[in-house]
C-alpha cells in the first residue's frame, strides 16, 4: 500500500492497492496491480510493497531481480525491501493534462524465470494550481445608450487542475450598475459574462474599475484576479448583432496553413460610420487569423490534434460608433491518421535455451500510437515463419513467446521482425527487428562417422603403432560438443585388454600396445565410446573389430620322421623286390601359419641314389621310382626339405634312412659296434660358439681364428671319422648340403663293408676286404648310414631339387599328411611284409643283446608314438603288428590288438629297426 508519511502539506494520503493480485507462477498477469497516489509526492516516497503484493519474499529478491520496465523512470523498486518508490516528479497536469483520469502503466519484470506483471498507478489531482487570467487588466467600452440587461462576455481564467480543484466560480467586486453571471461551455469549462443592471450616464461617471475574481473548488480554494476597466462612451443607438452567439465547427488536423475555418457575420442597423463593423479576436491568437472586414477566420499554422484537440475563440464586432458585440467560435480538431505506430522491446530475455518449452516468455513489446480512435488502434504481427508468437497482454502491450521447437544446430539465431499496423485510413505501419540468439544445450549425442569399423592388422606389428582411428562428431557447442574416446568393452579379458590396445581420448586413434600373434589371437572386438562434456554427458558406442593377418613367421615342423626317445635316428626297411611306385614311407609336417603360408611342398635336397626314390610334392610320400638294381647300395639316405608357401618361404629338413632287406635276419648281422662317427653338425656348432666368443673378445684374433678353422674344416673331411686310417678314401664329387633351402639340423656319415659290389654316392674303399668281413659305421645316435664296399664304385652327383613346383586348386594349406597332392596313393594295406621286417630289425638291434624286453611301444601304438610324435598313432596307419619270434633271441614282437582283419600275420616284412647295438650270433 502506498504511504503518505513523507508528504508535506497534505492532511490525508489515500493510495489504495486494488485487490487484483494473481499468482507469481503465471507467465504474465492478465489483470493489473493498481496503486492510487496523489501527485507531487516527494522522490523516494513509498507507493506500495510490490514484492509482497506479487507474492515474493525478501529472500527471493536477489535471484528474481525485480525491476521496473517503463518508458519514463517515474518509479523504481527497492532491491532490499521490494517496495515501489517514487523516482521522479509526478505532475499530473504535465503528464495527463486535462484528462479526467491519469494512470501510469508499466511492467514489473522478474527474472529466473522471466515473468511480466502489469502495474498501474493512478495519479490523483491535488489543488496545486491557482486560476490565472491571461492579463492583469482588461479594457471594455460600453455606450451610455446600452440598454440594461445587455451582457458582455469577459475573458475566462485558466486552471490546470481538474474536477473540484478546477475553476468553479467567478466573482465581481460590488457595483450597482453591473452584475456577473458564470456560464459553462460544452466542454465543462466556465466563463464569466458582465450584465448591465441600469443605464449608464457618461456625464455622471465615464469610467469604472472593477475586480474580477476566479475561484476553484479546492479546500481551501485558490483564486486569481484581474482588473476590469470599463469606459463609458457616447450614445450609439444600435450595437452590432451576430447571427449566432456560438459558432461550432470541426476541422481536420492536417489542413494546410491559410485554410479558411469559417466566417462570422454581424449586422448593425445604424447608418453611416455607426454601421461599419470591424471584427477582431477578443484575445490575440497565434493559431488563427481574423479578417477585420469580412470576419473570415483562417489558420496560421499546422494544427496538431495530439497537442490541442479543441479551440474556443471570442470574436468581437465593433461598429464605428464604438458599440461592440461578441460571439464564441468553438473549433473542434479532428484526428487524422498522421502518426505511425512505434514498436519498442522491453525486458528482452538474455538467454534463450534451445530446449525451452513452447509458451516461454521471451520479451515484452510496447506499441505506441499518438492518434486516437481507430487511428490509434494497432494490430501487431510477426513477419516470416519463425517459431515465435505474439500474444496481446494488455492495452498496447504484447508478449513474445515461443510457439514451436527450437534447434540451435539447425537455426542458431532468428531475425524476428515485428510489424505494427493501425486501423486508420489509409493504415500506417512500422516495423522493428531484433536478433534472438539461441543458446546451446547438450541435446545431441556424438555420432560416429561409420556404423562399425573393421581393421586389418598384420601380425608382428610394432608395439605403439596406430592401427585405426574412430571419429565422432557432436553438433553442440563448447563442452557440449567436445568429444572424448574410451574403450568400454571387449571380448578380451580385462587384464589383457590394456596390454593389447589403447585409444587416444582426444583424437580417437587406436594404438597397438604389443605385437599381435596370428597363431594366438586371430581377431578381437572392441566397443569404443564417444562421450561429450555436457551436463549430463551424452555418449555413443561403436564396434571396432580387429582382424590380425597372418605373416609367414613359422617354419614347417616335421612330425615324422622323428628321433627316438633316446635320441637315436630311425630307419625304414624296403623289400628288395619293391616295384616302382611302392610306398616306402611318408614325411609328415605341419605349419602353424594359415593360408598360403601353410601350404607345404616337399623337395629332395640330397639322395644317395637320385633316381631311386620319388617324393610327392604335396603329400610327402616317398615311393620307389624304379626297382633296386644290383649296383644300388642296400642303405639309402634321403635329405628332404619341407617348404611353405610364404614370401619369403620358410623350410625345415628331415633325413630318411632307408634299408633294402627282405627279412630281419638279413639286416641283423650287419649291425655291430662301430666307432662313433663324429657329428659334423655338432662340430660346426661348437666352432661357431667358439668363434662368436672369440669375436666378442678380440675382433682381429677372431677373424684369424675363423679363417684358420675354416681352412682346417675344408682340409679334413668329416667322413673319415667313421673309418680306420687308410681304410676308405673320398672319391668323386660330393653334393654339399644346401643350407640355403632351410635348416639342416642333422647330418650323418655311415659306411658298411660287405662282400660284393654296390654303387654309392659319397665314399669308396681304398683296399680290398675279405669276403667275410662286414664293416658297419654309424653315428652317435645309432642311425644307419650308406654302405661302403671294397669294389671300385662310381660316384654320382645328385641333381639339385626342382624349385619349379605347382599345386592344383584342390590343394589346401594344413598338415601335409592331410593334403591331396599331385601324387596319389596312401599307405597301402599290402605292406605287411615290409612293416614286419622293419619291426624285426628294430627288435633285433635293440633287444638281442639282453633279450629281456618286449619289442614295441606299448599296446595299440606299435612304437609309433615315439617315432612319429604323440599325434601320429595307429589312427594314421594300419595296424601291422604281429607276434613275431626272432631266432636266437627271447625278444618277441607283441600285437596287443590281435590279428588284423582275421588274417594270420605274415612275417619278415615292413618292420622298423633301430640301430646302435650289436648282436653276435
Amino acid at each position: 500500500m502506498g504511504s503518505g508519511a513523507g508528504e508535506r502539506g497534505w492532511a490525508e494520503r489515500r493510495p489504495v492497492l486494488l485487490p487484483f493480485l494473481l499468482s507469481l507462477f503465471c507467465p504474465a498477469l492478465s489483470e493489473q496491480i493498481r496503486y492510487k497516489i496523489p501527485e507531487e509526492m516527494p522522490e523516494g516516497s513509498v507507493v506500495g510493497n510490490l514484492a509482497k503484493d506479487l507474492g515474493l519474499s525478501v529472500h527471493e529478491l536477489p535471484t528474481r531481480q525485480l525491476r521496473i520496465s517503463s518508458e519514463k523512470p517515474y518509479f523504481t523498486v527497492s532491491a532490499k525491501s521490494g517496495e515501489l518508490l517514487v523516482s521522479g516528479r509526478l505532475d499530473r497536469e504535465q503528464i495527463c493534462g486535462k484528462k479526467p483520469a491519469c494512470a501510469l502503466e508499466f511492467e514489473a519484470v522478474a527474472e529466473n524465470p522471466l515473468n511480466f506483471y502489469h502495474v498501474s498507478v493512478d495519479v490523483e489531482d491535488i489543488n496545486d494550481h491557482t486560476p490565472k487570467f491571461t492579463q492583469t487588466s482588461f479594457e471594455l467600452q460600453i455606450s451610455e445608450s446600452t440598454m440594461p440587461g445587455t451582457r458582455f462576455i469577459l475573458e475566462a481564467a485558466e486552471d490546470a487542475d481538474i474536477g473540484l480543484n478546477s475553476l468553479q466560480i467567478y466573482k465581481l467586486s460590488f457595483s450597482p450598475s453591473y452584475s456577473l453571471i458564470t456560464k459553462e461551455k460544452q466542454d465543462g469549462s466556465k466563463y464569466p459574462e458582465l450584465a448591465l443592471e441600469k443605464r449608464l450616464d457618461r456625464e455622471q461617471q465615464s469610467y469604472y474599475r472593477l475586480v474580477l475574481t476566479a475561484l476553484d473548488g479546492g479546500d481551501p480554494p485558490l483564486s486569481g484576479t484581474t482588473e476590469l476597466r470599463i469606459q463609458v462612451t457616447d450614445a450609439n443607438d444600435n450595437p452590432p448583432v451576430f447571427n449566432q452567439d456560438v459558432y461550432r465547427i470541426s476541422l481536420s488536423e492536417n489542413v494546410p496553413p491559410g485554410t479558411t475555418v469559417l466566417q462570422v457575420s454581424a449586422t448593425d442597423q445604424d447608418e453611416g460610420i455607426n454601421s461599419e463593423i470591424t471584427y477582431s479576436f477578443y484575445r490575440t491568437g497565434h493559431v488563427f487569423s481574423m479578417n477585420s472586414k469580412s470576419g473570415e477566420i483562417t489558420t496560421l499554422r499546422t494544427l496538431d490534434f495530439e497537442e490541442i484537440k479543441e479551440y474556443s475563440i471570442v470574436v468581437e464586432a465593433r461598429d464605428g460608433g464604438g458599440l461592440a458585440a461578441q460571439c464564441t467560435v468553438e473549433i473542434n480538431i479532428q484526428d487524422e491518421n498522421d502518426n505511425s505506430p512505434e514498436v519498442t522491446f522491453h525486458s528482452l530475455a538474455e538467454m534463450i535455451l534451445e530446449d525451452a518449452a513452447p509458451g516461454t516468455l521471451i520479451a515484452l513489446i510496447k506499441i505506441y500510437d499518438q492518434d486516437s480512435g481507430e487511428n490509434g488502434e494497432v494490430n501487431c504481427r510477426l513477419e516470416g515463419e519463425v517459431p515465435f508468437q505474439i500474444i496481446s497482454s494488455s492495452k498496447n502491450s504484447y508478449k513474445l513467446v515461443i510457439d514451436g521447437t527450437l534447434d540451435r544446430e539447425q537455426t542458431p539465431e532468428y531475425n524476428v521482425t515485428i510489424t505494427a499496423t493501425d486501423r486508420g485510413k489509409p493504415p500506417l505501419s512500422a516495423s522493428t527487428s531484433v536478433t534472438l540468439i539461441i543458446s546451446d544445450v547438450n541435446d545431441n549425442a556424438p555420432i560416429f562417422h561409420q556404423a562399425s569399423y573393421v581393421v586389418h592388422v598384420m601380425e608382428n606389428n610394432p608395439p605403439g603403432a596406430s592401427i585405426a582411428q574412430v571419429r565422432a562428431s557432436d553438433p553442440d557447442l563448447g563442452p557440449n560438443g567436445h568429444v572424448s574416446y574410451s574403450i568400454v568393452a571387449s571380448d578380451l579379458e580385462p587384464r589383457a585388454l590394456a596390454s593389447h590396445v589403447s585409444v587416444n581420448t582426444q583424437s580417437g586413434v587406436v594404438f597397438a600396445q604389443r605385437a599381435f600373434d596370428h597363431e594366438q589371437l586371430r581377431a578381437f572386438e572392441l566397443t569404443v565410446q564417444a562421450r561429450d562434456q555436457g551436463s549430463p554427458a551424452l555418449s555413443a558406442n561403436v564396434s571396432l573389430r580387429v582382424l590380425v593377418g597372418d605373416r609367414n613367421d613359422n617354419a614347417p615342423r616335421v612330425l615324422y620322421p622323428a628321433l627316438g626317445p633316446d635320441g637315436s635316428a630311425l630307419f625304414d626297411t624296403v623289400p628288395r623286390a619293391a616295384q616302382p611306385g611302392y610306398l616306402v614311407t611318408k614325411v609328415v609336417a605341419v605349419d602353424a601359419d594359415s593360408g598360403h603360408n601353410a601350404w607345404l611342398s616337399y623337395h629332395v635336397l640330397q639322395a644317395s641314389e637320385p633316381g631311386l626314390f620319388s617324393l610327392g610334392l604335396r603329400t610327402g610320400e616317398v615311393r620307389t621310382a624304379r626297382a633296386l638294381g644290383d649296383r644300388d647300395a642296400a642303405r639309402q639316405r634321403l635329405l628332404v626339405a619341407v617348404r611353405d608357401g610364404g614370401q619369403p618361404p620358410l623350410s625345415a629338413t628331415a633325413t630318411l634312412h632307408l634299408v633294402f632287406a627282405d627279412s630281419l635276419q638279413e639286416v641283423l648281422p650287419d649291425i655291430g659296434d662301430r666307432p662313433e662317427a663324429s657329428d659334423p653338425q655338432a662340430e660346426l656348432q661348437f666352432y661357431l660358439v667358439v668363434a662368436l666368443a672369440l669375436i666378442s673378445v678380440l675382433f682381429l684374433l677372431a677373424v684369424i681364428l675363423a679363417i684358420a678353422l675354416r681352412l682346417r674344416r675344408s682340409s679334413s673331411p668329416a667322413a673319415w671319422g667313421c673309418f680306420q686310417p687308410g681304410l676308405c678314401v673320398k672319391s668323386g664329387p660330393v653334393v654339399p648340403p644346401n643350407y640355403s633351402e632351410g635348416t639342416l639340423p642333422y647330418s650323418y656319415n655311415l659306411c658298411v663293408a660287405h662282400t660284393g659290389k654296390t654303387e654309392f654316392n659319397f665314399l669308396k674303399c681304398n683296399e680290398q676286404l675279405s669276403s667275410e668281413q662286414d664293416i658297419l659305421c654309424g653315428d652317435s645316435s645309432g642311425a644307419l648310414f650308406p654302405l661302403c664296399y671294397s669294389s671300385e664304385s662310381t660316384s654320382h652327383v645328385q641333381a639339385p631339387p626342382n624349385t619349379d613346383w605347382r599345386f592344383s586348386q584342390a590343394q589346401r594349406p594344413g598338415t601335409s599328411g592331410s593334403q591331396n597332392g599331385d601324387e596319389t596313393g596312401t599307405w597301402p594295406n599290402n605292406q605287411f611284409d615290409t612293416e614286419m621286417l622293419q619291426a624285426m630289425i628294430l627288435a633285433s638291434a635293440s633287444e638281442a643283446a639282453d633279450g629281456g624286453s618286449t619289442l614295441g611301444g606299448g599296446a595299440g601304438t606299435m612304437g609309433l608314438s615315439t617315432r612319429y610324435g604323440p599325434q601320429f598313432t595307429l589312427q594314421h596307419v594300419p595296424d601291422y603288428r604281429q607276434n613275431v619270434y626272432i631266432p636266437g633271441s627271447n625278444a618277441t614282437l607283441t600285437n596287443a590288438a590281435g590279428k588284423r582283419d582275421g588274417k594270420a600275420p605274415a612275417g619278415g616284412n615292413g618292420n622298423k629297426k633301430k640301430s646302435g647295438k650289436k648282436e653276435k650270433k
